[in-house]
């Protein structure tokens, strides 16, 4: 049945609500329009599937109640093992262990009187969750084994790799850390060879549901004070579907010089490549609790890798999120950087806003706390030495350059700052540094396009923005009706430099759906999207998107999926983008600022930027009107 197949496909990917819109259109076509009993049993499963996975416990337990029926009547065993499996896992998850247990045991009965290998496999499994919610790890342990041997004998590696992190986790909770890490290796090693053949953004969604397992290996790995080796797990757990489509780009089918993973050695040779100070960052949650609305995260891990090589490893533990508070759906993190966004003024609606000028500088003070503060005597002294932050999950949506410290300097004023979505990304846009072409040498500079797609208005400052950075360059601009998206999608492929002055549109549940707005034309609406940036060849070696929010996208464990990523992927090794919507006075004269730096002054591209924000802050004070863009990827 296709809509089913859909959903199982959309709940593999981890796509959730798209999964149970496809199960709800099969169960109608399989009730009312066929009328078939055994199909409409497996809808109602599909769909009680999807409503156990997002929580909604009672609709998931209604669905299996009316599926496990039909298959009783019909007397359809298969069907009824799987849900009273179903049924098991509802009450596991609302902390009914003997019930659950006892469902597990009526489910693997029937599982191994039909000789469903699979069946028994997954139903040993659970009841192996049951002893770990309850705290019998050993019993946990003995039933995951059996569970992983049956899935390796039937060639199941997901469902075998699921066992053995289930199995490291329990012999984690039970103070095993050597048989933890064995384990959970293993499990690493099984499920990497799953992804090659996915599109790029079903990579995306896969790791999205694999990255309790890095997480958790990097927490083990810690905890036996072997933190290099933690670092390489950290990096092979970020940005894993950007770097397969960067270097399936970069390579050619003869060259497999790019490896899937990183070592130590690499990490030390890129920092030494980028002649830059590293700071990797990888929030910590409780991975091995069993059950939970919402994992909390526990701690910061921070590395540290220098020009020279040299590694340190700091941690910073993170407070809890009390129940209690109107937000606490929400992490720790994930509150602070949103309130601090919004007291900025650059989230949330103008009544949001705080009243309380010092209420930001609180914000940002917390930030320099928990992220600089435990590594500062490790950072360069001199402001010109480059730092480049990898960040994690709600961590991109920081402005570094405006954290403060104590004394009430922005970090902007003691470091050049680059961020980059994970370490072997850097690798990989160096390389694409090396391949900048000497023929392309067009400049292509893009200023208030009129008209706007609706309902978007003029940008009169980012006209002569525009004008200002097409004289520095000895070019024309093209501005107001000249600025179609059709006759500028042509000269992309073949400019050295692009500026695009100009309204971008960031859609975090559609990522490839951002856009940046041109001029409409015949057969178009004048929105180039991330989608369509991500197909083009791109020959520039810098692309500044000098418009409201292009930094933004989808935050995953790849990364921030939108234009700034789809714009690396066509091949630009320099990025800059901005994190908010910016004002057009001020970033018309930050812009201007940053060219000038950068072809009259001769700064490299993160000197210039910084030099254009300290310059601008002289003049507008506010972080809201210089810190919201970054450079991400290469300085020079």
């Amino acid at each position: 049945m296709n809509f089913n197949n859909l959903g199982a496909l959309h709940s593999n990917l981890g796509q959730y609500n798209s999964a149970q819109d496809k199960f709800q259109q099969a169960l109608y076509i399989n009730k009312e329009e066929i009328g078939d009993r055994a199909w409409t049993a497996i809808s109602f499963n599909n769909i009680g599937h999807a409503y156990l996975i997002q929580g909604q416990y009672d609709q998931a337990q209604r669905n299996f109640q009316k599926a496990l029926a039909i298959f009783q009547e019909l007397g359809y065993r298969s069907g009824e093992s799987a849900t009273l499996n179903n049924l098991g896992m509802v009450l596991l998850n609302q902390g009914e262990h003997t019930q659950a247990l006892d469902k597990f045991q009526q489910a693997l009965s029937i599982a191994q009187e039909i000789g469903n290998k699979s069946g028994e496999a997954s139903h040993l499994a659970n009841i192996g969750g049951v002893y770990y919610a309850i705290g019998e790890y050993l019993q946990a342990v003995h039933f995951y084994q059996q569970a992983a041997d049956i899935s390796k004998e039937i060639g199941a590696r997901l469902e075998e790799g699921i066992c053995l992190t289930n199995i490291g986790a329990a012999f984690f909770l039970a103070g095993n850390l050597p048989f933890a890490e064995q384990n959970l290796r293993k499990a690493v090693e099984i499920l990497k060879p799953l992804r090659p053949k996915l599109s790029d953004m079903d990579k995306v969604s896969i790791f999205q549901t694999q990255l309790s397992l890095y997480r958790g290996l990097q927490q083990v790995l810690i905890a036996q004070g072997k933190t290099d080796e933690a670092l390489e797990i950290a990096e092979a757990g970020r940005a894993r579907a950007f770097v397969d489509l960067l270097a399936e780009r970069l390579t050619s089918p003869s060259k497999t010089d790019i490896q899937p993973t990183i070592t130590l050695a690499e990490i030390k040779h890129i920092a030494q490549e980028q002649n830059a100070t590293l700071v990797e960052y990888s929030i910590i949650y409780d991975e091995f609790r069993f059950q939970s609305k919402q994992r909390q995260e526990l701690e910061l891990y921070i590395w540290v890798i220098k020009p020279t090589g040299d590694i340190t490893f700091r941690q910073q533990n993170l407070p809890p999120q009390p129940d209690s508070l109107p937000e606490s759906r929400y992490t720790f993190l994930q509150n602070l950087i949103t309130k601090m966004r919004k007291f900025m003024g650059v989230e949330g609606r103008g009544n949001e806003m705080a009243s309380s000028r010092d209420i930001p500088i609180k914000r940002l003070k917390q930030l320099h706390q928990l992220l600089i503060e435990p590594i500062a005597d490790l950072l360069p002294n001199d402001p010109n030495e480059r730092i480049i932050f990898m960040p994690q999950k709600e961590l991109f949506l920081i402005p570094f350059a405006a954290i403060l410290d104590k004394n009430g300097k922005y970090l902007i004023e003691k470091h050049t700052i680059l961020t980059a979505p994970a370490i072997q990304v850097l690798q990989l846009t160096y390389q694409q540094q090396q391949r900048v072409s000497e023929s392309a040498n067009n400049i292509l500079v893009v200023g208030n396009p009129n008209p706007m797609p609706e309902p978007l208005s003029a940008l009169p400052h980012s006209e002569q923005e525009a004008l200002n950075i097409a004289q520095m360059h000895n070019t024309q601009p093209l501005i107001g009706d000249c600025a179609t998206k059709a006759a500028i999608l042509p000269q992309l492929e073949t400019a050295r430099l692009i500026h695009l002055a100009t309204h971008g549109i960031a859609k975090e549940d559609s990522p490839l759906e951002s856009a940046i707005a041109f001029a409409p034309s015949v057969g178009d609406n004048g929105w180039l999207t991330a989608e369509e940036i991500f197909h083009l060849k791109l020959s520039a070696e810098l692309v500044v998107l000098s418009a409201c929010s292009t930094g933004r996208g989808k935050i995953t464990g790849d990364g921030v999926v939108g234009l700034s990523r789809s714009l690396i992927s066509a091949g630009v090794p320099s990025v800059i983008v901005s994190l908010w919507s910016v004002d057009d006075d001020s970033t018309a004269f930050l812009m201007t600022e940053f060219y000038r730096n950068l072809y009259q002054l001769k700064l490299d591209k993160a000197q210039a930027l910084r030099s254009a924000m300290l310059t601008t802050m002289q003049k507008y004070a506010s972080p809201k009107n210089w810190a919201a863009f970054i450079l991400i990827g290469e300085a020079d």
